[in-house]
């Protein structure tokens, strides 16, 4: 087992560094800590992650190979994790928050410390905190998939946005995942947009589909895959793992609802660092890495995301975010979790 874990570990070392290569003069921009510029004594590095391990513990691994750094992940919801923080104050032990989108970091940022300029300055202004305590690390845009059997015009079965899935064709037909930290952070979006009332409507309505439950993304492209639904409410990227799997055969496709509004709005993953940490430095190093030229490659053609800096080439599955019609909202905005889960749970969406 440690010897295959170790086989593992070597190849992606080799694919990070191949992308290195491949990419511009990017990674001279970004300052990687060699392992003998760290103590042999060091403490180890505490993060919380609101990643899924599966996605992020290839390059958390990749990062304490290159530096030295012993680090201890804390793996859970991006919502739960956040209200940790919040009970634990300034005796947390993390040292690092690593949120699935900006609505969990929003809602901890006063707990955060300012990033350096040289930090904030790797990406553009709308993927990060305004008040410079937090970044994103990567991207990823809310899409509708659909089962390929049931929907073979998608331009003319499927609405324009997603407020018209409330209506009674979609009863049986709908999956979504009220628990996802992305889906409350869509949510979110809806409120900013729409109001309260509008958004108390939509969550009636798709209840009144009798939408199907699921506990994350991954089981919702699953199951649209194999006709249990016919469509679902996730990030882009969940799909094109499937087709990496199993070919073009997979019976699904991400739909970019055409119309701008919430239901194809571009969150964040993102990090930041926790104020109260006494390990700031190799939390830097942390939040440097991930957005070195290789792990911004390992996002970009290992989970499909879309990478934050320049001269990273994306997977040839994505389209350009630049050809997406997003709504106006500000990513920074989306941190007010509380209000979120206080409607869902009015509205029976959350028990």
């Amino acid at each position: 087992m440690a010897q295959s874990k170790r086989r593992t570990i070597k190849t992606i070392f080799s694919i990070l560094v191949l992308l290195l290569l491949a990419c511009d003069n990017q990674a001279s921009k970004v300052e990687i800590v060699e392992e003998s510029e760290v103590p042999k004594n060091a403490k180890p590095l505490v993060i919380y992650s609101g990643r899924s391990e599966s996605l992020v513990a290839p390059i958390i691994q990749q990062f304490s190979a290159v530096t030295g750094i012993l680090v201890k992940v804390k793996y859970g919801k991006t919502g739960a994790l956040a209200s940790t923080l919040l009970e634990e104050g300034n005796k947390t032990p993390a040292d690092i928050y690593f949120a699935q989108d900006p609505g969990g970091l929003g809602s901890v940022e006063s707990m955060l410390a300012p990033l350096t300029d040289d930090i904030i300055e790797l990406v553009p202004s709308w993927a990060g905190s305004p008040n410079g305590k937090w970044v994103g690390i990567s991207g990823r845009a809310r899409v509708v998939v659909y089962n390929t059997d049931a929907i073979t015009d998608p331009t003319n079965q499927l609405p324009d946005n997603i407020y018209d899935f409330i209506n009674p064709k979609w009863k049986g037909k709908i999956g979504w995942a009220p628990t996802n930290g992305s889906f409350q952070a869509m949510i979110t979006g809806m409120r900013i947009l729409w109001g309260e009332e509008k958004t108390r409507t939509w969550l009636e309505g798709i209840l009144a589909n009798e939408a199907k439950v699921y506990a994350k993304n991954t089981p919702i492209v699953e199951a649209t895959g194999s006709g249990e639904i016919e469509v679902g409410f996730v990030n882009h990227y969940y799909l094109h793992r499937f087709i990496a799997e199993n070919t073009e055969s997979f019976k699904a496709r991400n739909y970019v609802l055409p119309d701008g509004g919430p239901g194809s709005i571009v969150l964040v993953a993102g990090a930041g660092i926790l104020d109260a940490s006494n390990n700031k430095d190799s939390a830097e190093s942390f939040v440097k890495f991930m957005l070195s030229a290789p792990s911004q490659g390992y996002f970009a053609n290992q989970t499909y995301e879309y990478p934050l800096i320049e001269g990273i080439n994306k997977s040839h599955l994505l389209p350009n975010l630049s050809t997406l019609n997003t709504p106006d909202v500000d990513i920074s905005d989306l941190g007010d979790l509380e209000a979120t889960q206080k409607l869902l749970q009015e509205t029976g969406v959350l028990p």
